[in-house]
């Protein structure tokens, strides 16, 4: 069972989920321009941004974590982006190894681990200060459709200086960030029934195949599959 909430941590979601039922299969996860800071019933990790399907290895277990706001994670946790890119990493291979000791034993004794987890996320951004705000305009921006040169225009940004900054922010240039965002936009429209045609216009695709092509680089599977034949 997949439960979330707004977190207290502005753009944030802290989610929980159980371990799959008998019978089950792990879903995999789907980039979604996020990093997520996790608990396993043991472990503190750090989930780095994903460019393809992740699927969770190893035995069930109950997960919780906070799903940061694309490209936010970074300056929290004293990483780039770039240097976790399609990897989970333990949070003590970053911190140093008493801290996270103790936040393990924190969370390991806490009533709700996911709120826990909220509590060090919280500290983090107190300690850390406000995001640098272009991240949040390049994310709405190319959310909105927005072509990547034309953000970056609007930042005061040239192409080289924004690349660079995005592998630090998100793990990829703004392009496999503008590509995610629209996957993400194509798959709330389809998973609200509408039409896969209309689906990929109004995400900002070409048309269909070029949809289908998408789904299948980003998320390994047909459209159709991906969600069930709705």
């Amino acid at each position: 069972m997949y439960a979330e909430r707004t977190s207290r941590l502005a753009g944030a979601v802290v989610w929980s989920k159980g371990p799959v039922g008998e019978g089950g299969a792990a879903r995999a996860v789907l980039p979604d321009g996020c990093m997520d800071l996790l608990w396993d019933g043991e472990r503190l990790l750090v989930a780095g941004p994903d460019t393809g399907p992740y699927l969770p290895e190893g035995p069930a277990r109950r997960w919780a974590g906070v799903r940061f706001r694309p490209g936010t994670a970074p300056a929290l946790l004293g990483v780039p982006a770039h240097e976790l890119l399609d990897r989970r990493a333990e949070l003590a291979d970053l911190w140093p190894a008493a801290r996270v000791r103790e936040l393990c034993d924190r969370t390991a004794a806490a009533d709700d681990p996911a709120r826990a987890l909220e509590d060090i996320a919280l500290d983090r951004a107190l300690a850390a200060g406000p995001p640098d705000p272009w991240l949040h305009r390049l994310v709405r921006r190319l959310d909105q459709g927005a072509p990547v040169a034309e953000a970056a225009a609007e930042l005061g940004l040239g192409a080289r200086t924004l690349h660079r900054r995005s592998l630090g922010a998100f793990g990829y240039g703004p392009k496999t960030l503008a590509r995610i965002l629209r996957l993400r936009r194509a798959l709330a429209l389809a998973r609200a029934g509408v039409p896969y045609a209309q689906t990929a216009i109004r995400a900002g695709y070409a048309d269909q195949p070029h949809l289908a092509r998408e789904v299948r680089r980003l998320a390994g599977v047909p459209l159709g599959e991906l969600l069930g034949d709705r």
